[in-house]
């Protein structure tokens, strides 16, 4: 009887969560496209939003069962004058863009949409995450990368502000970051506890004396060959996801899978994730409504048999349907560009797997991705029967 009452406890508490959480999002997803370089140097990435919805995005989407919304792509205004701070390139201009897709992140994600957000540089991660942030301030953040971007102005190489995005975000780094202009706008709002990292090969001696003084949860290339990639998940969900059901911000730079398979983009890094691993962390995101072990719960699993003979199918049918929708909020694609495919195959290559990732972490299946059937036709009508 304890147990069934502790398990009656659990199936409200999730009926409560879907209705409060998952049912707005689970039919509605939003296509909002940032044509943005200005966070790096390498011209062309401002064209990802196209030739990722040339890839057929839209098309893909549309074989699922939620509606879908494309608001078209944000106009940004380039600085004439935007003189380097701290050797931090356009910073007024990276500002400004990031400040503009803030506030239409939060409207959309007001709004009841799941999120899709077409870079354009990863800088923009600051104004998307952000603008997700002023309406879900519980989110956590999985970030899959090549690189840890979580450089201060002090600690970049470069002075790229697309490797600097986290710095922005995290708490922890409040004190490190300097009064950059154009960014007055936004304050920290996420704890290192909140941010995984996957993928990483490229990490600067700055990023990791933070990802080590923070104790952020990372897995590099050699963690994922290590562990495999379904326990990088577990762990992950089991991060994240132990104290709380909560939004998930997905923010994806395509230069997280090995330039065999992204060739055209930025900052490629030899040995990274292949087609099946990048595929299995999307799916993986979707299915954080029904994966037992995100939540502690696996060892209800081994009890359903049991279950069932008491009659609680009921719980097994509210915890596989009620989470269907999963924890994704908004998910950003980034660092596709065109312009540095060697070849009109390459960039195809590349957009297509940005599809692919997109459309996995919405509900496609490698089986495929089905529609809703009600009923299965009958092999023959009811004329023919008569006969």
């Amino acid at each position: 009887m304890a147990l069934r009452g502790a398990l009656s406890r659990l199936s409200h508490s999730s009926r409560h969560f879907n209705h409060t959480y998952q049912q707005s999002r689970a039919h509605s997803v939003a296509v909002l496209g940032a044509p943005f370089s200005k966070g790096q140097k390498k011209r062309g990435v401002e064209h990802g939003p196209k030739v990722i919805r040339d890839a057929g995005l839209m098309e893909r989407l549309s074989n699922f069962d939620f509606s879908v919304h494309d608001f078209g792509d944000l106009n940004f205004q380039h600085l004439e004058e935007d003189e380097p701070y701290m050797d931090v390139k356009f910073p007024r201009t990276v500002g400004a863009a990031n400040k503009k897709l803030s506030a239409a992140v939060r409207n959309a994600v007001s709004a009841g949409h799941t999120l899709l957000m077409l870079g354009g540089d990863h800088s923009l991660a600051v104004g998307s995450v952000s603008g997700h942030a002023q309406h879900s301030p519980d989110l956590c953040l999985i970030w899959v990368d090549a690189h840890a971007d979580i450089n201060t102005p002090m600690t970049s190489p470069s002075g790229n502000l697309h490797g600097q995005p986290v710095a922005f975000m995290l708490k922890e780094l409040q004190d490190k970051m300097p009064d950059i202009p154009g960014f007055s706008w936004t304050k920290p709002f996420l704890s290192s506890r909140d941010l995984v990292y996957i993928g990483l090969r490229d990490v600067d001696p700055g990023e990791y004396q933070f990802l080590k003084s923070f104790g952020i949860q990372y897995f590099t290339m050699r963690d994922i060959d290590r562990l495999g990639i379904q326990r990088v998940m577990e762990v992950t969900f089991d991060h994240l996801l132990a104290r709380k059901q909560r939004p998930i911000h997905l923010s994806f730079d395509i230069d997280a899978f090995d330039p065999s398979l992204a060739p055209a983009t930025g900052t490629p890094v030899n040995g990274g994730l292949t087609y099946r691993e990048g595929i299995y962390i999307a799916e993986e995101i979707h299915n954080t409504g029904t994966d037992h072990y995100s939540y502690g719960f696996h060892f209800l699993w081994s009890f359903l048999d049991f279950l069932k003979v008491f009659d609680c199918l009921a719980f097994e049918s509210n915890l596989s349907s009620s989470w269907c929708a999963g924890l994704l909020s908004v998910m950003d694609m980034v660092e596709v560009n065109p312009d540095l495919g060697a070849s009109p195959e390459a960039v195809e290559a590349t957009a297509t797997l940005a599809v692919d990732v997109i459309a996995s972490s919405l509900g496609q299946t490698r089986e495929g991705a089905h529609t809703s059937m009600d009923e299965i036709p009958p092999g023959k009508n009811d004329t023919e029967l008569r006969l």
